[in-house]
């Protein structure tokens, strides 16, 4: 609360009267009060981040018994190394050189979109969008996958799917000294 100090002023020279000086003092508590319950409210109904999280539909290990045959050349694979690097290639394994690429917008996301809009032109229609083939290895990192999801989801990939590495492809991977 506000206070006024009205204490005597002092003594009086040759009868002329001074008018008393108050001094004001301002009690904060009430207003220190305040401002925790402020802090104590704003705390508990503001929201805290949310974890951004991507769905991903995994399938169960059980057999597959419905099995769609797939042209090879709509398909792109892409093998996860070690060193932020990977390495992709077009249609069947040991049939085309794979091609070492970094995780970047001008690297992997543009060769996506190639490699996408040269399906869509090649095959006809329902059946000219690119199905990509994800392997990661021992060597690469769980930001490595979520990079290369980003970049499916980025580029409107239709089908897409994660899959064990072959003999074959970790071959081709230690050659490009990946797996190290």
């Amino acid at each position: 609360m506000a206070e006024l100090d009205t204490s005597g002023g002092g003594k009086h020279k040759g009868g002329k009267v001074r008018s008393k000086k108050s001094s004001t003092r301002v009690d904060l508590t009430a207003m220190v009060d305040l401002a925790f319950l402020l802090i104590t409210f704003f705390m508990f109904t503001t929201t805290l981040n949310k974890p951004k999280a991507m769905n991903l539909a995994m399938p169960d290990n059980s057999e597959i018994k419905n099995q769609l045959p797939v042209a090879a050349s709509r398909t792109m694979t892409i093998l996860l190394g070690g060193h932020n690097k990977l390495m992709w290639y077009m249609g069947e394994a040991g049939k085309s050189a794979p091609t070492l690429e970094g995780y970047g917008p001008t690297q992997l996301r543009k060769t996506l979109i190639e490699n996408g809009n040269s399906v869509a032109a090649s095959h006809a229609a329902p059946d000219n969008f690119m199905i990509v083939l994800i392997k990661p290895s021992d060597k690469s990192s769980y930001e490595n996958l979520v990079n290369v999801l980003d970049e499916m989801s980025i580029t409107n990939v239709k089908s897409y799917a994660i899959v064990k590495i072959m003999p074959l492809e970790l071959e081709a991977l230690k050659a490009q000294g990946l797996l190290q």
